[in-house]
Formats: structure tokens, C-alpha cells, sequence
């Protein structure tokens, strides 16, 4: 199997994707974190936890879709992409853990896997840092492709 983002010498490239067609692409990613009770405690009827520094979901939201809109500056080799949509969910179960799923859109010549994945890592860091202050006995557990379409191969896990 040949490495696309390599040149035959074996030096880093983007890769042309100007050839490919325009489509709709879709990905969906999951970033799992596990809140220890100290942490747990302080949610609230909104399904939120308030801190001196704010709504820690709805901050963690609004992290994720920034972060998703900048996946190119932060990754090397991902292609700026002018994504449609981005949108965070963000929810609780009862073994405490915060379930964050990225849903990141474009009409485009490459996937937003990476958009997908970077929005659900950036929420989970942000509600990393906003509940420290109460416990610092968080675990970000995993992050996740679940699902994406468009291109040359759709995937749902």
C-alpha cells in the first residue's frame, strides 16, 4: 500500500485532490469522556455544568465547532475545507460519561473526517479545562470515526 500524503523519496505532500469530483460529504466522530462524581454532581436541570468560567457544554460546543473550522491550521497536511455545516452534541449517561458527537459537512474534492474528529477532540479538551477546577480525575476515553459518506468509499462503524 502506497502513503498518499508521500512523495516516492519519502518527504511529506498534501495531496492533489484537484482532479476529484465535487460531493456531498458527511463524516460523524465521538469523543468519550468520563467525568469523575465530583464532576457529576454539579449538573444541572439544564443538562449543564456551570463553573466560574461558564456553561461548560454550551462552551464546549462552540470549542468544537471553532475547532473544526480550523482543523487545516492544526493538522499539516489537511486541505482548508469550507465546511456547510458543523454541529456538536453533547450528552450523559449514566455511567458518567459525556457522549460528544461532531457532525461536520461540505460540498467538496476531500472528506471532513479530520473536521469530524478534531470538533469532538477540541469539546472534550475544553470540558477538560472548565471541570479541572473540580476534579482533575477526568479521562478522555476515546475518539472516534462513526460514520462517513461521500468520495470514493462510505464507512459507518
Amino acid at each position: 500500500m502506497k502513503f498518499t500524503h508521500l512523495t516516492d523519496k519519502g518527504n511529506p505532500t498534501m495531496v492533489d485532490v484537484g482532479a476529484k469530483a465535487i460531493t456531498q460529504r458527511i463524516a460523524i466522530a465521538q469523543t468519550v469522556v468520563e467525568l469523575p462524581s465530583e464532576v457529576m454532581e454539579h449538573l444541572n436541570d439544564n443538562h449543564d455544568i456551570q463553573t466560574k468560567k461558564g456553561a461548560v457544554f454550551q462552551t464546549a460546543i462552540l470549542a468544537g465547532i471553532m475547532g473544526a473550522k480550523k482543523t487545516s491550521d492544526l493538522i499539516p497536511l489537511c486541505h482548508p475545507l469550507p465546511l456547510t455545516k458543523v454541529k456538536i452534541d453533547i450528552t450523559t449517561n449514566q455511567n458518567n460519561e459525556v457522549i460528544i458527537e461532531c457532525l461536520a459537512k461540505t460540498k467538496g474534492q476531500t472528506g471532513v473526517e479530520m473536521e469530524a474528529l478534531t470538533g469532538a477532540s477540541v469539546a472534550a479538551l475544553t470540558i477538560y479545562d472548565m471541570c479541572k477546577g473540580f476534579s482533575q480525575n477526568i479521562i478522555i476515553k476515546e475518539t472516534k470515526l462513526m460514520k462517513k459518506e461521500g468520495g470514493k468509499t462510505d464507512f459507518e462503524r
